[in-house]
């Protein structure tokens, strides 16, 4: 049997696809007999706009539709008029919702742009993977479609496409657009797809495979859609194609670490290495050492709706993650790697970690991560080569944390942003809000302090939370979010009914909770002025005297005056105690243990002083200080690279 594993618009294009490269080597493994060929798909779109547009639309005009606008579906969009058979099917549509939403008319431009191109370039592909023989010996039996995000409706045109130009051959799709009722909807909708892996795919897709080697119907494949055409249509849909949709009951079994291969990524280095598309982006390798949530499992974030059903967290050891990393570092000469983890395995501080800074390799890691992190771990990930976080820190506001249950408090949260400046490591998050039960008092404590944040990283922006499939909010309407429909944007994405798209998305429009109106403003102002005042900010602490007993804090924040400060003595012990995070009362009990009679009025008269002065972040009864140990590194973009 032939396979063909395919990854459409829009994958990022510095990343293999991690699905296809896992698959990939489980078939090798499982089924050595089988012929397996993979189709970068997004990578030959990026080559097909480059060349069609004379050079105009460019990998950056890729990621701006694919990435930039992933949560109002243009890039959906943009293969939709092919999947419909329509060039202008949902252009009006589109263009109201863009309207409504302020989207930038440039941005918008690019993606009428690249739709032009659409129905061509599906054209290129099926002749591409079919070749212009309807039904030559040699072509490919299987094709399986990997699909996440803005994915589905690529997949589905080009699917459609090659139904239509080789009606027996069978198409699979996966992913995590198709967990739980998404894969049946997306199965009972699209005739032209013959199977959906709803869940993981290491055991469905070998046993679905056996399945079609025997000619037998795939009933006890757990999860699995599929058309049947010989029943009475008691428990599905009839698709048009003289079968009835079946959704197979799942499974609360999950794929063990021992059964998840390390990827192959042979193909997909031939194929980059060779495309014009390099010249705009930087190759990294995905790995995979965990899946599932340990944090989840016990306190699911309430807004949170990653993971589908497998929230159940299980990792790799810290040893054989190495020996991949290794592997592929070695075979792909590649030293950028990205985890796919949802979270850190606490164990990997004891063996992976440990393993991959002793290794002397200048690697770059990102990584997701609790951001109740401390500061040997942070130093650890740093010497490991961890170059870019994504902790989740999501809000400053204790009791905002507390509604998210995040498990982490606002000042744990502020010492993490100064520890990653002090390891130069660059830190992802956005700041989030609208959750059921925050009130304006809970930002305006928060808002008058952010000044004096100016000089660590500010977040990627502050954004309304939106309702998300499989979080809490989502599944327990009573916890504030009892009114939802699909959307907005899906109405320019799939001629369905509501009824069919309350079941295929992801995403849900309801009624706003928390915060709005001025308070709201003034976040967003905030946080603006955040990102303007960062880039020459700095508030840097360092130690000086004889035995190093006293601190010069220099600062050079925008919006602050421009001051050198010296502290000795008690006021110097308080502020090094104070990276830590601590209450006055604890504070004042661990300077009375190191020899600093204080009393409660000089502490807190001292504590007044040093946050009017910017010096000190204040959550609630705890105090953490803000002066970083060295000036963070910072990289200016360039004029030629922000063109790109």
């Amino acid at each position: 049997m032939r396979v063909q594993l395919v990854t459409m618009p829009w994958q990022p294009l510095d990343l293999p696809s991690l699905q296809v490269g896992l698959l990939h080597r489980l078939l090798d493994r499982v089924r050595p007999g089988d012929e397996v060929r993979e189709f970068h798909g997004s990578l030959r779109w990026a080559e097909f706009l480059l060349d069609r547009s004379g050079g105009r639309l460019r990998p950056r005009d890729y990621e701006a539709v694919g990435s930039g606008a992933v949560f109002h579906g243009l890039g959906d969009w943009v293969f939709s008029g092919v999947l419909y058979g329509d060039e202008e099917w949902g252009t009006g549509r589109m263009r109201r919702y863009a309207a409504r939403r302020g989207l930038d008319a440039a941005l918008v431009d690019t993606a009428v742009a690249m739709r032009r191109h659409a129905a061509a370039f599906i054209d290129a592909c099926a002749r591409e993977l079919l070749g212009d023989d309807p039904e030559p010996v040699d072509g490919p039996l299987v094709v399986g479609f990997t699909s996440t995000f803005q994915q589905n409706v690529a997949s589905l045109a080009l699917a459609a496409e090659l139904k239509r130009r080789r009606p027996r051959l069978t198409v699979v799709f996966g992913g995590s657009n198709c967990e739980g009722p998404m894969g049946h909807a997306l199965h009972r909708n699209h005739p032209h797809v013959d199977h959906v892996v709803r869940g993981e795919g290491e055991h469905a897709l070998p046993a679905l495979l056996a399945h079609l080697d025997a000619g037998t119907p795939p009933a006890d494949v757990p999860g699995l859609c599929w058309w049947d055409h010989g029943g009475d249509g008691g428990d599905g849909r009839d698709g048009g194609n003289g079968g009835v949709s079946r959704a197979n009951a799942g499974t609360r079994r999950v794929v063990p670490p021992a059964d998840i291969p390390a990827p192959d990524y042979d193909q997909w280095q031939t194929a980059i290495e060779a495309s014009p598309v390099l010249e705009y982006v930087q190759p990294k390798l995905v790995v995979e050492g965990a899946r599932g949530c340990w944090w989840g499992e016990k306190h699911h974030c309430t807004f949170c709706g990653l993971n589908g059903a497998a929230l159940s967290f299980r990792a790799k050891p810290g040893e054989r993650l190495w020996q991949e990393i290794e592997h592929l570092v070695r075979r792909h000469r590649i030293l950028d790697i990205v985890t796919v983890d949802n979270i850190l395995d606490m164990a990997y501080f004891k063996d992976f970690l440990p393993l991959a800074a002793e290794s002397g390799w200048d690697l770059r890691m990102h990584y997701e991560v609790k951001s109740n992190l401390d500061r040997g771990q942070i130093e650890l990930l740093s010497r490991a080569g961890a170059v870019l976080l994504q902790p989740g820190i999501e809000s400053l506001s204790s009791r905002v944390l507390e509604l998210m249950d995040k498990g982490v408090s606002g000042a744990r949260n502020v010492r993490t942003l100064r520890e990653l400046d002090n390891r130069a490591i660059t830190c992802a998050w956005n700041l989030l809000y609208g959750f059921p039960g925050e009130t304006a008092e809970d930002y305006a404590r928060v808002l008058a302090q952010l000044p004096a944040l100016v000089h660590l990283q500010p977040p990627g922006g502050a954004h309304r939370i939106q309702l998300e499939r499989f979080s809490p909010y989502y599944t327990d309407p009573s916890l504030g979010f009892p009114k939802r429909r699909p959307a907005d944007m899906y109405q320019h994405v799939y001629e369905l009914p509501e009824s069919e798209l309350a079941d295929l998305v992801y995403l849900f429009d309801t009624e706003d909770a928390g915060i709005g109106g001025a308070i709201e403003e003034r976040l967003l102002g905030a946080v603006a002025a955040w990102h303007t005042r960062h880039h020459t900010s700095t508030l840097v602490m360092e130690e000086t005297g004889q035995h190093g007993e006293s601190l010069l804090v220099r600062d050079r924040r925008q919006g602050w005056p421009h001051r050198t400060y010296w502290f000795d003595g008690w006021h110097a012990a308080a502020l090094r105690l104070l990276e830590d995070g601590r209450t006055a009362a604890a504070l004042r009990r661990r300077l009375a243990a190191d020899g600093h009679e204080v009393t409660d009025g000089e502490l807190d008269d001292w504590l007044a002083q040093a946050r009017g002065l910017g010096l000190l972040f204040t959550d609630g009864h705890a105090h953490v200080s803000l002066p970083t140990r060295h000036v963070p590194i910072r990289v200016e973009v360039l004029p030629q690279e922000a063109a790109r």
